[in-house]
């Protein structure tokens, strides 16, 4: 592979990345407009289009091999090439979180926590995954540390959350075996919403960890 197909290679591999990311963004969003709306063609929309993920992660970890591979890359290359593989992974698991909202959308039959804002916490998600997506892009360092304190912001308000819906739980007052078995299901998977994404705050600082990786050989927010 000659010197300027190497460097046309892995700028292409960067733009890949970044192309990804924007798909698994627009899913994200459309599981989180799925759940407000109780919008079921979207969330199965959600659902099936998580195959295509997983193609695109697959074809770019094999475009990842091939740089290793073939050139044997050193030094700020070598870095670039493993954060990118490292990055795609979170972002095909960020794309499963967004296929859990789907699904949790065609379990749902009613909204029973108005004081639980969930589309607040996915506006949150949105924003950091955006964050960390224009940080990889534009090698931006100070962006990476910011985005591993916003996650601090985004755990308080997954636990505050969760501790409204455990509240409410302990004060409701049911009257037969059928309400409480439905309460259960909703409590449990209203639980698993917020988790779901309290995760996509996780794997968004790490994909900020590896760029910071990359860019400074600094290995500070991975450990």
């Amino acid at each position: 592979m000659a010197r300027q197909s190497y460097q046309d290679k892995l700028t292409e591999l960067r733009e890949d990345v970044l192309y990804m990311s924007e798909v698994v963004m627009e899913r994200l969003r459309m599981g989180l407009d799925a759940l407000e709306q109780k919008d079921e063609d979207l969330a199965r929309e959600v659902i099936e289009g998580d195959g295509e993920i997983n193609r695109m992660y697959l074809d770019l970890e094999q475009d990842c091999i091939d740089l290793l591979a073939l050139q044997q890359p050193v030094a700020s290359d070598l870095r670039f090439i493993a954060a990118s593989f490292k990055i795609i992974t979170d972002l095909e698991r960020i794309g499963d979180l967004a296929t859990n909202l789907g699904e949790y959308t065609l379990d749902a039959e009613r909204d029973l926590f108005p004081d639980v804002d969930v589309q607040e916490m996915g506006e949150l998600t949105l924003d950091m995954l955006e964050d960390a997506m224009l940080a990889y892009d534009d090698e931006n360092t100070d962006a990476c540390r910011e985005l591993a304190a916003r996650d601090d912001e985004l755990d308080h308000f997954a636990e505050r959350a969760s501790e409204i819906v455990v509240r409410d739980l302990i004060e409701r007052e049911l009257e037969s075996p059928d309400e409480v078995e439905q309460l259960l299901q909703d409590v449990s998977r209203l639980l698993l919403t917020i988790r779901d994404l309290e995760r996509v705050g996780d794997h968004t600082v790490n994909i900020a960890a590896r760029t910071l990786y990359m860019v400074e050989n600094d290995d500070e927010l991975i450990y």
